[in-house]
This record gives structure tokens, sequence and C-alpha cells, in this order.
């Protein structure tokens, strides 16, 4: 008799579990997926394409109800977990039904933080998390022309690039000296802030928000110096926390996100968390690669496999807003290695590559992110790149068989730099 395996939570992580789990062992399990949000899991990935109206609900969708369906799979939407009975073996749903488990998988992703600043509640003031988020932003945007998002990271280009796309004034405002300063050094930054400008977004950086005025309704954003930004939308991108309340009122172990071990496992046998409300060797990843990671390492112990996670390296391969960024390992340089550094303006491409004795250390990449998956995959093996370092910051066409080399591109000088 198949075992029965609850999920919590509908999101990527969860999908990408049932997939794994249902080819490794088919039959062996009963599986329910419980989600908070009304439809099937989709791609958060491109929320801000779905807000700039690139894309429509379909296309983000990770499977269609049909793909469910066929693989056996119990898929209840729009509810919520309340309560976690570590000893009677269920889950308690809003409304009082229960629903039994022989193994409890955690899947909850994480929140976004609202800053806690004067005028926080009025209305105007939005998130950008996930695809409700998205709902009330272009509902907000059909009757403003202004709007702010503080956060400049990934998530806060994403939604100034959306906002963008329909019309609206953005000013990006972020606290740090640079954008993305957790994946880019000082010229990629400068780089990505220029391309944003160019494409009529306003960037103020060290720019720390103190409150949003208005009465009823957001009317604009004050900054601590004193400066204030009219705007009738004002978006929080400032963040994100785990999931890990549930798990909190239950018997299972919770630091910043909910702690388990090398096989995804938490205190309590046979309950489990992967993706972004993990607590990994004491890392919470906001990823989606990490996630997918331990859901595949997941499914192999469920499977009775031998399969440890030993972690993730953290790696940033995407467009932000229309433009191609890319980050790995040890981009800024510790002590003892060595920067190479391609600078191509007419292109916008920015190459930094880090270089650590033997191997490569760390990436940085925008505009021409080509080569990305190469120098991840030279990152995570540690090859040997004696044989092929001067021509690297050229990219894998440059270096690898047939050794007839290309033109090396117009740019400016390369050069070297110990860290």
């Amino acid at each position: 008799m198949a075992e029965p395996l609850v999920i919590v939570g509908n999101g990527m992580a969860a999908q990408r579990l049932v997939k794994e789990v249902t080819s490794r062992a088919p039959g062996r399990f009963r599986i329910t997926v419980v989600g908070e949000e009304p439809g099937l899991a989709y791609n958060r990935v491109l929320l801000s394409s779905l807000l700039a109206g690139d894309v429509s609900d379909d296309d983000v969708e990770l499977e269609p109800r049909a793909w469910w369906d066929a693989h056996g799979i119990d898929v209840i939407t729009d509810k919520r977990v309340t309560e976690i009975d570590t000893r009677g073996r269920f889950v308690r749903l809003r409304g009082g039904a229960k629903v039994p488990f022989g193994r409890l998988v955690l899947a909850t992703g994480s929140a976004a933080i609202r800053l806690p600043i004067p005028g926080a509640g009025l209305r105007g003031v939005l998130t950008f998390r996930d695809k409700n988020d998205v709902s009330e932003l272009i509902e907000q945007a059909k009757g403003e022309t202004k709007a702010v998002v503080i956060g400049g990271g990934l998530l806060g280009l994403e939604a100034a690039y959306g906002l963008k796309k329909l019309g609206a004034h953005v000013t990006l405002v972020h606290l740090m000296d640079r954008l993305m300063e957790r994946q880019l050094d000082g010229p990629a930054a400068a780089m990505l802030k220029a391309a944003l400008e160019q494409r009529g977004i306003e960037v103020v950086l060290n720019a720390e928000s103190s409150a949003i005025q208005g009465r009823k309704k957001a009317g604009g954003l004050r900054l601590k110096d004193g400066r204030t930004i009219d705007a009738g939308m004002v978006v929080m991108a400032v963040g994100i926390k785990p999931n890990a309340s549930l798990a909190r009122l239950s018997d299972i172990a919770v630091n910043r996100g909910v702690v388990v071990d090398d096989h995804m496992e938490t205190n309590v046998p046979g309950i489990y968390a992967i993706g972004e409300c993990a607590e990994h060797r004491g890392v919470c990843y906001g990823l989606v690669e990490p996630a997918y990671d331990q859901a595949r390492v997941l499914a192999q112990h469920l499977n009775g496999d031998s399969a440890l996670y030993p972690g993730s390296l953290l790696a940033t391969n995407l467009k932000v807003s229309g433009i191609g960024v890319f980050s790995a390992g040890d981009f800024m340089g510790a002590p003892g290695t060595q920067s190479i550094v391609l600078r191509d303006p007419q292109r916008g491409a920015y190459r930094k590559l880090v270089v650590s004795g033997e191997t490569l250390a760390g990436a940085v990449l925008v505009g021409d992110t080509h080569d990305a998956l190469w120098y991840l995959e030279l990152i995570r093996s540690g090859t040997p790149i004696a044989a092929i370092r001067d021509g690297l910051i050229f990219g894998r066409s440059f270096c690898e068989p047939p050794m007839i080399a290309p033109a090396a591109p117009r740019c400016m000088p390369v050069h070297a730099a110990a860290a």
C-alpha cells in the first residue's frame, strides 16, 4: 500500500520534488500537495515578465492540471495548513479538515519583508512576491503615473522593470551604495545602473527610507536625509524571510528557517523541509537552484537511496530588467586571488574572473552572459585552468578545441590584479 506523503506548499520546490519522487519511485507514495494560493505551481522567476505583460498566466504555470492528474497527485489549492500534529501524524487545514501523512515535507517558501516605517499600511503600499501581488500592482498602475520601488536587489529591479513597462515613471531607491550588492561588484553594479537609467528608470543610491507620506493613500516616500519622492504607488522589495511559523508552532526546530540535516530532515523523524523555508548548516537559500538540488536529494532519500545535500554554490544567472547578469563563487576576490577584467563599453559588457591558484574561484558577467554556465562548471569542478588562463576571459570558444581562436573582441585592455 502506498505511503501517504504530504507536501505543504505548492511552489517551485514542491513541484520539483513531486517530479523527482514520481520519476524515481512511481507508485511508492500517495502524494497530496496543499497550497495557499488559488492556482497551481508557477515559475516565480517570470513574475516580472507577467507584470510587464510579456507573458501570460498560462506561460508561468509549471505544469497544467492534466500533468498532476496523470501522476495521481491530489492537489489542494487555496487552503492554509493551520496545524501539524507530529504525534497523530496529520495536518489540519483551515476549516478543520485533517490530512494524514506518513512523511511530511514543508515547502512553504518565504514571505516579503515590509519595512516598519510610518505609512507602511497605507493603500498603495505593496510588495512584489507572488501572483496576487502582480495583480494588485497592475490594478494600481492603471490609475497611477508615478511609482517608487524600495530595494535594489533582484526583486526590486524586477518590480521596477515591470512597472516601467506598464508606463509608470519609476524611481528605484536603495539603501546601499550599489545595486545587487550581494551578486555584483562595484563596476558591474555601475554598468547595471547605467543600463537601467537608459531604460528610463531613475536610480537613487545610499537612500534610507524613513516614512511613506499620505493620509489614507500613499502620496510619496520621504528619505532620512529629508528628500521626498512623489508617488502614488510604493513597492517594498527589501528582502524575504522564510515561512517557518507553521513549524515553529509544532515540535519542529526553527532558527531563521526550518532546521534540516543533510537528508533535508528536521529534528522530527519523517518530517522534512526544502526550498526557501529550509535552513541547512545555518544557511537559508533564496534561489531556485538550491531548492531543486534539495528536492533531488530528498527524493533520493525517500526512495531509500544514499544521498546527502552538501550545500549549494551560490550562483545568479538571469535577466534583470532585460539585462543579462551572472555571478558565482568568490566574485569579490579574497586575499591571495587574482582578478582578470574585461570591459566592452560599446557592447555594454563586463566580465570579471577571480583566479585562485590554478582554479577559477568566482565570476561576474553583465551584458553578455553566453559563457556563464561554462564558468560555473569550472568553478564547481575545480578544473585546473593553467593551460587556458590567457584566453579564459574571452570564453569557451576561445579556449576549447578546435584551437582556432576567434579574433579577440574589440574592448578595453584586459588586466589582472591581485586581490
